[in-house]
């Protein structure tokens, strides 16, 4: 087995250490999500954890971890007797990959067994070898859907249910949950977001000293993992029973109500939902007073507490930045601090913000890259100011709103999603199969149809069913899968007038938000000038996309043509990595084509590539003035598939639902 690398030995990172300490104090506290840039010691500090955290006694021979001194009564593997001390074994820290299986995840009944013998044979999963532990997930936001249902089940209830075909085990499953994540690769639902106690993010140090420190303990630990571990021996002891004694001293701290007070008032101010923020506030601070020795909670644990688990609960959409006002913070903390000695009308910081010592205020029309305020930008209805040859300034998008559903036509077999219909392993049942490999699903009736007419031959001489091997079906269902969005935006100078493109700019960020609410790969590639640009390769980033449209500048000529002929080659590719996910192909154009030799029957051969193929298109004309030439339609056509306008692209527009995108057709959805 590999030595980890040393917790003590982890260079900086600060809050994350100290949100893992707290949480091996208090596994109340609920949990850490780290969210950062890749190569910032992010696993290497989790896996480390695990070795801190003090042993737990366990009932000899018991795979589901019971606790000698109150056994779980709905144990499988129990009755247990209350046995006092039990067995002492280090506590596990169980790794969940993002590919596991739901039999991986929750553990698998043997339904042959089951119906044929009247036997509960069950193979536990990782929830119950994470019980009493740590369960990591690495790369949390790319867990699938019915993962993180799993996971947010057994984290309400503290255990985990495994039912098939009215077969059932129920073990306990409470588990300390670390995940970490790149946000560069997607966000996290936020139903799993909200069951991290804290979250804290992490970057790597731009500190050249303690950046040297961080290569040469790597490079000192790869030579020699255990002599490495050795030198740190001590720190590591020194912490493991600074836990213990926290945990010890941890019943006896005192959260007082001036503490609470503080908390609520944080809690509301800055307006997170629900009320497990203050809970987790306050299992934090006390967990903070505990690690400091103490057992009064002060007024630097509340702040620190709220710096913790407030930022991921402040987001509204995948495009928040998740943070704190601390300023905002520091205000409430004082206004319900109830210090007697405090200034009711103190005088102003001349250093504080607003004040005469900091960096004075940005003025509209300064010399910071502002806006003058005799200048073409200062007018609401002007004109975007130039800069450069035929480009504009980038514009901002217009509100975000509810979209009609675009889907794909047909069933695929993609991942787990929230678009097209697909067959998948969970959703409604819709047909039954023999099973290829192990059965994971059963069909009831159709297995009992298939073993009925042999009972006979079987000997069967009792109530039971005798069902073998070759009775057993497997479940046929259909949900929905994820796709690959590519949207292919004309950023030409037909579209840089300020009112139309901010309209078509939160147009798009209108379906970013719905391909994150759909659990999409999205994609980006721009036309105008003389080219395309693939400004965001697929990924399941919502938010990156988001970024690269707000500062999309446009100008110039429309080749359309070469905005197709990309997206074409980023499908074409995307085939060979991802060959199961199908693609929707969103097209935002007026339909001009005015680049290149030809432009028109150009385009029209572009078009008809993506016809010829099959892939599920739409266009989003923006075409606007009373005199429109249909020209968005008409590509449409081309592409064998619809148009719908800004107006229709609402889902609260008179025009009913985009429930599927047909292929071939050339009507405008109306």
């Amino acid at each position: 087995m590999t030595t980890p690398f040393p917790f003590t030995a982890v260079v900086g990172q600060d809050d994350l250490r100290l949100a893992l300490l707290l949480n091996a104090v208090s596994p109340a506290v609920g949990g850490v999500l780290v969210r950062g840039e890749k190569g910032t010691a992010k696993s290497t500090a989790v896996r480390a954890l695990s070795a801190l955290m003090p042993e737990v006694p366990v009932v000899p021979g018991c795979r589901f971890s019971c606790d000698p001194g109150s056994p779980d009564p709905a144990c499988p593997d129990g009755p247990h007797e209350e046995t006092g001390a039990g067995t002492q074994r280090p506590a596990r820290m169980v790794e969940l990959p993002v590919g596991a299986s739901e039999d991986r995840l929750v553990g698998a009944l043997d339904i042959e067994r089951a119906l044929a013998e009247g036997v509960k044979a069950f193979e536990p999963g990782l929830l119950a070898d994470a019980h009493r532990g740590i369960l990591y997930v690495d790369e949390v936001n790319l867990l699938h859907d019915h993962l993180v249902d799993l996971l947010l089940d057994a984290a309400a209830m503290g255990a985990s249910y495994v039912e098939r075909e009215g077969v059932s085990v129920r073990h306990a499953a409470r588990f300390l949950l670390v995940g970490t994540m790149n946000p560069e690769e997607g966000e996290l639902r936020p139903q799993l977001l909200d069951r991290f106690g804290l979250t804290v993010e992490v970057a790597a140090s731009r500190e050249p000293d303690q950046r040297v420190e961080v290569v040469r303990r790597r490079l000192a630990y790869d030579d020699d993992p255990g002599a490495f571990a050795a030198r740190w021996a001590d720190e590591e002891a020194a912490v493991r029973r600074r836990i213990v004694a926290a945990r010890e001293l941890l019943p006896s701290v005192r959260l007082g109500d001036g503490a609470l007070r503080q908390i609520a008032a944080t809690c509301a101010a800055f307006e997170v939902d629900g009320m497990r923020a203050d809970i987790v506030m306050a299992r934090t601070a006390t967990a903070l007073a505990a690690w400091a020795g103490r057992t009064d909670v002060l007024a630097e644990d509340v702040r620190q507490a709220a710096l913790l688990a407030l930022p991921h609960r402040r987001r509204r959409n995948p495009f928040d930045a998740p943070g704190l006002d601390e300023d905002k913070l520091d205000e409430t903390l004082e206004e319900f601090g109830g210090s007697e000695d405090e200034d009711p009308d103190p005088d102003p910081d001349p250093d504080g913000p607003g004040g005469g010592g900091g960096q004075p205020p940005q003025s509209d029309d300064g010399p910071q890259g502002g806006d003058s305020a005799a200048g073409p930008e200062a007018g609401e209805g002007g004109e975007p100011q130039a800069s450069g040859a035929g480009e504009q300034t980038p514009v901002r998008a217009s509100e975000p709103f509810r979209t009609k559903v675009l889907s794909v036509p047909g069933i695929g077999e993609g991942a787990a999603g929230r678009r097209s219909r697909a067959r998948t392993e969970h959703g409604r049942t819709t047909g039954a199969r023999r099973p290829r490999g192990a059965l994971t699903k059963l069909h009831l009736a159709a297995t009992v149809q298939a073993a009925a007419p042999h009972q006979r031959a079987r000997g069967r001489s009792g109530p039971g069913l005798v069902v073998r091997r070759d009775d057993l079906r497997q479940a046929v269902r259909e949900g929905r899968e994820g796709n690959l969005v590519l949207f292919v935006v004309d950023a030409s100078g037909s579209m840089a007038a300020r009112q139309r493109m901010s309209a078509v700019k939160g147009a798009v960020l209108s379906l970013l938000l719905d391909a994150y609410q759909r659990r999409d790969k999205v994609g980006l590639v721009t036309f105008r000038g003389s080219a395309a640009d693939v400004a965001l390769p697929p990924t399941s980033s919502v938010d990156a996309a988001a970024v690269r449209l707000e500062s999309l500048p446009t100008g110039g000529r429309t080749p359309l043509a070469a905005g197709l002929l990309k997206a074409h080659e980023v499908l074409r590719v995307e085939r060979l990595r991802d060959p199961a996910r199908r693609a929707l192909v969103v097209v935002v154009t007026d339909g001009r084509a005015t680049g290149g030799p030809e432009p028109v029957a150009l385009a029209g051969r572009a078009a008809r590539l993506f016809a010829a193929e099959g892939v599920a298109s739409v266009v989003v004309d923006c075409e606007s003035g009373p005199v429109r030439l249909g020209l968005a339609g008409q590509l449409a056509g081309e592409l064998g598939g619809t148009a719908v306008t800004l107006d229709e692209l609402r889902a609260e527009s008179i025009a009913g639902l985009v429930r599927d995108v047909q292929g071939g057709s050339k009507r405008r959805v109306a």
